[in-house]
């Protein structure tokens, strides 16, 4: 009895310090920004702001992102997000609104963050179920508990699964695997309930977030194969074993058909719009046995993991370099074949069958995305979340049996082997979980992720672009403009990146060398409804209203969804006092976003006909923040009435006197008005602020270049 309470108290501790390891690991990433397709999918999704949109999903497809083209049928992650953002623009624990996005209560990503981990810690409880009942099939040992909780420990503090928990959009594979999981342990656990099917319920919930869920089918029939019917794989044609083999088939085909009606019918609600990856489904074929290669080696040594690799098809590889394709190609093939063999090889050894289940279960979760469904990378980090639990279930098998099952007197009468067996656990997961510490801080803002890209994918232009934006977004234009241009090197026509010069060069007050390369993206025809947005503020900008007005309306009807479009059209209606189209435009995106605050101000405004400058001054008296005063002083700006606009700014600097942004407003209202000395002035004060305002640069030379003439 007294063993048994020890026992209980020992393994009970080793739980709690695992679990506060775990928090610990992950503390610093519960504040993360929001990254990459989270932006189309989540902050620019206006259907995830409202709960009772999520009937919709399951009907509407478009719903999923506001990107046309990555409109996929996963109602079930639409739900997930939008249950998240509900519950952050709660915001039960105070946490505030994040000042990446300001008047958007629900884009809090801690609270994102918060569920994506506690589904974690419910997927190690599955998991460590699971393990535990196959070593109990197959070794039968004392301490199966103590190595189930090794095989989820080195599994849940794996330095790559911080590219799944991070990426916030990614919660598809944390939460498709975790309903993967479900269904295992219910099927496992429960043989004689089978009958009844409750593991289906987790089943088809996990494909409705993430189609890797179809996987449960085949992984169930290896399972069936190798633990329930006990068949050494090496004599499968023998009469007995291929009779179980199919008694096994026979048990899963209801699973194997209800996938496949799930797959077609997520085909048949998927829009239209949607495309998948733009290379050959033979040529991602041929290049996905070395990709295995990769994702096998980066579980032993996670060192070069990036939030958006350069890896090129094995062709690409080829056509420069064709003995290092040729290479690549076998070298891939001999492994893929190689571990299928050694999996088949060790199903014949009762003890090592958590072995060959491992490396099966690492193989079929790959299906998805490493196969004949070519997708727009031949490579992801955050994909090997699902197929890394047969990885470690594999691996910590295997390294249990040669130290400890294999001589057990040995092991235990050896003072040394069980001192050099502990630091190895608790150094390889100790190194995972402070690799996994550091990746958070990779992914703890924009600039960092893009950056880490850039040194780990240089031939991304993707990720040089998208770091370009980050140098741009602080108003570095120069190091912004010299990766723009090593981009465009490697993808000159992606649309995106012509925006984004456009969007440099207006702010560099190039307004001829931005509309030739907005109209540039325009022509490449990808993301068009951006590139028409995004023009359309341009035109706004340099007072072309009429023009600004069609690019707008082109951009609304590419994308009905984009509300950012309909903001500016509203905004544009506003200025030139369309009142008729300013109130038609604000009722239809109130279907869009009921109650939204802009949406009825802009009613209001075309009832009572006031214009922007009107609305901005109204707004002022009831909230006198720092950005509402920076925001009059724009509108000021714009009519014109600049010591207007100085006086504004002078208010928001009472408010927040470290304020860059209106020492720069100040600046370019004194060269309108001439007064060049007191431009310099605020142009200084600016800088000293923000030494890298690229901004407040340029308008501090115009002024000093002004005066000095």
């Amino acid at each position: 009895m007294k063993s048994s309470l020890r026992e209980r108290f020992i393994f009970g501790g080793l739980c709690v310090i695992l679990m506060a390891g775990l928090i610990f690991t992950y503390s610093n990433s519960f504040k993360n920004p929001f990254h990459f397709d989270d932006d189309h999918a989540i902050v620019n999704n206006v259907w995830i702001r409202n709960i009772g949109n999520i009937p919709k999903f399951f009907a509407d497809g478009t719903t999923t992102s506001s990107l046309p083209q990555n409109q996929a049928y996963r109602p079930g992650l639409t739900t997930l997000n939008t249950i998240d953002y509900w519950i952050a623009s709660k915001d039960p624990f105070h946490i505030g609104e994040d000042p990446l996005y300001p008047g958007i209560p629900g884009l809090k990503p801690f609270y994102f963050h918060l569920s994506i981990f506690i589904c974690l810690i419910f997927q190690a409880v599955l998991m460590f179920l699971l393990f535990k009942k196959l070593l109990d099939i197959t070794i039968k040992h004392r301490w199966n508990k103590y190595f189930a909780l090794s095989m989820v420990a080195l599994y849940c503090f794996h330095t790559a699964l911080a590219e799944t928990v991070n990426y916030i959009i990614s919660r598809s594979d944390g939460f498709s695997t975790l309903m993967v999981m479900l269904a295992l342990v219910i099927y496992v656990y429960y043989p004689q309930k089978r009958k009844y099917q409750f593991y289906m319920i987790p089943y088809i919930m996990g494909f409705f977030v993430k189609e890797p869920a179809l996987m449960f089918g085949p992984i169930v029939f290896i399972y069936l194969v190798l633990f329930e019917k006990q068949v050494d794989l090496t004599k499968m044609f023998s009469k007995d074993n291929f009779k179980k083999i199919l008694l096994s088939f026979a048990s899963v085909i209801h699973i194997l058909l209800i996938g496949l009606g799930l797959y077609l019918f997520e085909k048949h609600m998927t829009p239209k719009t949607w495309t998948g990856g733009v290379i050959s489904t033979w040529d991602y074929l041929i290049t996905q046995p070395f990709v295995v290669v990769q994702y096998f080696f980066t579980f032993i040594i996670p060192t070069e993991l990036s939030a958006d690799t350069d890896w090129k098809t094995l062709p690409q590889v080829v056509s420069v370099h064709f003995w290092e394709g040729f290479r690549m190609l076998l070298m891939g093939l001999m492994f893929v074949v190689g571990m299928l063999w050694l999996a088949v090889r060790l199903s014949g050894k009762p003890k090592l069958r958590a072995v060959s289940f491992g490396i099966f279960f690492f193989f079929i979760a790959l299906i998805p995305t490493s196969s004949f469904f070519p997708l727009s990378e031949v490579l992801n980090d955050h994909r090997v979340f699902f197929p890394y639990i047969g990885l470690a279930l594999a691996f910590a098998t295997a390294i249990i049996y040669l130290i400890i099952l294999r001589d057990e007197k040995y092991f235990l009468s050896s003072f040394i082997t069980k001192f050099l067996t502990g630091v190895l656990v608790v150094g390889v997961i100790g190194s995972y979980a402070y690799g996994a510490h550091q990746r958070n801080k990779v992914w703890s803002s924009y600039e960092s992720l893009w950056y880490d890209v850039t040194q780990k994918s240089p031939e991304n232009g993707r990720g040089l672009m998208n770091y370009a934006l980050s140098q741009m977004r602080k108003g570095d234009y120069v190091n912004a403009k010299l990766y723009f241009e090593k981009a465009l090197k490697l993808i000159p026509n992606y649309s995106l990146l012509h925006i984004n010069m456009g969007i440099l060069y207006s702010a560099l007050n190039d307004p001829d060398e931005a509309e030739r390369y907005f109209k540039t993206a325009i022509s490449i025809g990808t993301f068009i409804y951006q590139g028409y947005y995004y023009y359309g503020n341009f035109l706004y900008s340099q007072k072309r209203y009429d023009e600004a007005k069609v690019m707008l309306q082109n951009s609304i009807a590419d994308n009905p969804a984009y509300t950012e479009a309909r903001y500016s059209l509203m905004t544009l209606y506003n200025t030139t006092q369309d009142w008729g189209n300013l109130k038609r435009l604000a009722e239809e995106t109130l279907t869009y976003v009921p109650g939204d605050p802009t949406c009825l101000a802009y009613i209001e405004a075309s009832k009572n006909k006031k214009t922007k400058l009107d609305i901005a001054l109204e707004t002022i008296k009831t909230a006198p923040t720092n950005e509402n005063y920076l925001n009059l002083s724009l509108y000021y700006f714009e009519a014109g009435m600049y010591n207007e606009s100085i006086n504004a700014c002078l208010e928001a600097i009472k408010i927040k006197p470290d304020n860059a942004l209106a020492y720069n407003n100040i600046c370019s209202a004194y060269n309108q008005l001439k007064f060049y000395d007191k431009a310099i002035v605020a142009g200084k004060k600016a800088l000293s602020i923000n030494p890298d305002y690229e901004l407040a640069k340029n308008n501090l030379k115009f002024a000093e270049k002004q005066l000095g003439q």
